[in-house]
């Protein structure tokens, strides 16, 4: 078996190829921020919209509550079914396809639940959910 006669070097670090990756992002910077100044000095007459509706994506569910008494909130503002169907028909103009759920506690009448889908149904929504409790099961 063969001895050996001489100490291996230490290992260095080249950072010649890291350095030069830093740069690159450098220059690819400062030339995307000369572009965007660029953009800016653009002289261009944009058109313009009577309704530009929405641009973002749909908002959350809109909640509306009908208590035991038969008090119908809409988020956490009471409203009656006619600001109800108003509400939702104005929230309807910017999204189309606005959803609600509707959260009835379990001793509302069937004729007022009745009611708030009837004026959901005014205002033209056409997704509708119902909140229900599941039922767990106990050991």
């Amino acid at each position: 078996m063969p001895l050996k006669t001489h100490r291996d070097d230490e290992p260095t670090l080249n950072l010649t190829s890291m350095i030069d990756v830093l740069f690159l992002l450098i220059i690819f910077f400062m030339a995307g921020t000369k572009f965007t100044e660029m953009d800016r000095s653009i002289g261009l007459n944009v058109p313009q919209v009577a309704d530009p509706g929405a641009m973002t994506s749909a908002p959350e569910p809109k909640v509306v509550s009908v208590y035991k008494d038969g008090q119908v909130t809409l988020g956490s503002r009471d409203v009656t079914l006619e600001q109800l169907t108003g509400l939702l028909a104005a929230a309807r103009q910017q999204y189309k396809d606005l959803t609600v759920l509707v959260r009835g506690d379990q001793s509302a009448t069937h004729g007022r639940m009745s009611q708030v889908y009837s004026a959901c149904k005014k205002a033209g929504i056409s997704e509708m959910a119902i909140s229900v409790k599941v039922e767990t099961k106990t050991r």
